[in-house]
C-alpha cells in the first residue's frame, strides 16, 4: 500500500513539474506587438508640359481672325509656319535667347527645354517663349526676373503693348508679349487648352 502510494505521489509530482515547466517555456503564446502606420504616400509627380508641345497645341486652336505668319526655334534651326524648339546647347545659347526672347540669359541653366513662336516680319507684333523649369522653386522665383528683363528691353521697329507670364503647370512658363489684340486671344486660347493653367504676370508696356 505505500508502495502505490509513494508511486502515486511521484507521478503527480512529476505532472505538477511538467506543467510548471510548460508555464515558463513554449507553451506560452507570445503576442508580437501590432505596430500600425500611416500609409507612406510620395508626392504627387507634376507632370511635365513640353514647351514646344504646348506651343503646337495653342497655335493649332488660335482664332483664324488672330493667325499671322508664324515662325518659331533659333537663329540656327528656324521653322516657319509655326512654333520651334529652341537649342540650349550652343555656347551662345543664353544671349541668343535673350537677345530673341528676353529669357535672362543667367537663367538658361535652370531649364532644360525651350520653344518659341513669333511673327516672322516683326517680331514686337508678336514674340512668344515657353520654358520647361528642373525645379519649380526656380520656376516660380524666375518670374519676376523674366518679367523686368522683358520691359527693359530697348524696342526697335515699334513697341508691343502687352506682356504676360502664362503657368502652364507642370514647370513650365509661357511668355508672350506684342500687340494687345494678339496678346489677348493668345491669353485666351491658351487658358482654353492648358486646364489649371494661370496668369501670373499682365502688364502693358512701356
Amino acid at each position: 500500500m505505500k508502495k502505490i502510494l509513494a508511486l502515486a505521489l511521484t507521478l503527480v509530482m512529476i505532472l505538477a513539474l511538467a506543467s510548471c515547466g510548460g508555464d515558463k517555456g513554449g507553451n506560452e503564446t507570445t503576442t508580437e506587438p501590432t505596430v500600425t502606420t500611416e500609409p507612406v504616400t510620395d508626392a504627387p509627380v507634376v507632370e511635365a508640359v513640353d514647351p514646344l508641345d504646348a506651343f503646337t497645341k495653342i497655335w493649332a486652336a488660335m482664332p483664324e481672325d488672330f493667325r499671322f505668319a508664324a515662325a518659331g526655334g533659333d537663329y540656327e534651326n528656324m521653322v516657319m509656319d509655326g512654333p520651334g524648339a529652341f537649342g540650349l546647347t550652343a555656347a551662345e545659347a543664353g544671349e541668343n535667347i535673350n537677345a530673341m526672347l528676353g529669357f535672362p540669359a543667367d537663367l538658361v541653366s535652370k531649364i532644360d527645354s525651350a520653344a518659341s513662336l513669333m511673327h516672322m516680319m516683326n517680331a514686337n507684333t508678336f514674340t512668344a517663349g515657353a520654358y520647361h523649369f528642373v525645379d519649380a522653386a526656380d520656376k516660380d522665383a524666375s518670374v519676376e526676373t523674366i518679367k523686368s528683363n522683358i520691359l527693359a528691353r530697348q524696342w526697335m521697329c515699334g513697341f508691343p503693348e502687352t506682356l504676360i507670364i502664362v503657368d502652364l503647370g507642370g514647370n513650365t512658363l509661357l511668355t508672350a508679349f506684342g500687340n494687345g489684340q494678339v496678346v489677348d486671344a493668345f491669353k485666351t486660347t491658351t487658358l482654353s487648352t492648358f486646364e489649371g493653367a494661370t496668369v501670373v504676370v499682365e502688364t502693358p508696356i512701356g
